[in-house]
């Protein structure tokens, strides 16, 4: 009969362990869930060929400012009274050297990779020419401080020449990027990897 008893508290142990092995089973389903939608990939199949846009006028550049994303670091170009319907031209593709637009002047960059990036805006205002950025030749982009990003290592002005404005991004790697319009901005994507996750 002792022996029965034994068994009998033994199933039952292993039951409750079975059990309580099930329910936490159970609990971590959401959370493993969750886990898996934030290691979603990232759409990275924006290729690293040069990106290009035809403007349609050249409306002085206000600001550039960067940002941390999930799957990218973002660098937006801000251009004064441009709306969704004004096309602001850009021409952005990687080159072993940044050459100095006008002078032709060597820049270094600083990462493993160079884009070079053409806006059509100006860093001066074309009717009066007021300065309308205050962008300096070979030197970091004002206000942009890209420490601790984990896709972008350096930014340097180029010029403003021809009612283009060229910036030098210096990035980890070359590495997928995109390019696109929104509302008087050219955004500059370049993703953290070829096959990166969130």
């Amino acid at each position: 009969m002792r022996r029965w008893g034994t068994a009998l508290a033994a199933m039952v142990l292993a039951g409750g362990a079975l059990a309580a092995t099930a329910g936490a089973a159970g609990a971590v389903t959401p959370a493993a869930a969750k886990s898996a939608a934030k290691a979603a990939a990232c759409e990275t199949g924006w290729g690293s060929g040069e990106k290009t846009a035809q403007p349609a006028g050249h409306t002085p550049l206000g600001s550039i400012r960067t940002g941390r994303h999930a799957c990218y670091d973002r660098m937006v170009f801000d251009v004064k009274g441009a709306t969704a319907a004004d096309r602001v031209g850009y021409r952005v593709a990687y080159v072993d050297t940044l050459y100095q637009d006008g002078s032709g002047e060597e820049i270094p960059v600083g990462g493993g990779a160079i884009l070079d990036i053409h806006v059509a805006a100006p860093s001066y205002d074309p009717g009066t020419g007021g300065e309308s950025y205050p962008g300096r030749a070979r030197k970091p982009l004002p206000g942009v401080d890209v420490t601790g990003y984990q896709t972008f290592r350096d930014t340097r002005f180029g010029a403003s020449f021809e009612g283009e404005t060229q910036v030098g991004l210096g990035v980890r790697a070359r590495l997928p990027f995109r390019v696109f319009q929104t509302d008087g901005r050219v955004v500059v994507d370049v993703a953290h990897s070829w096959n990166a996750v969130r």
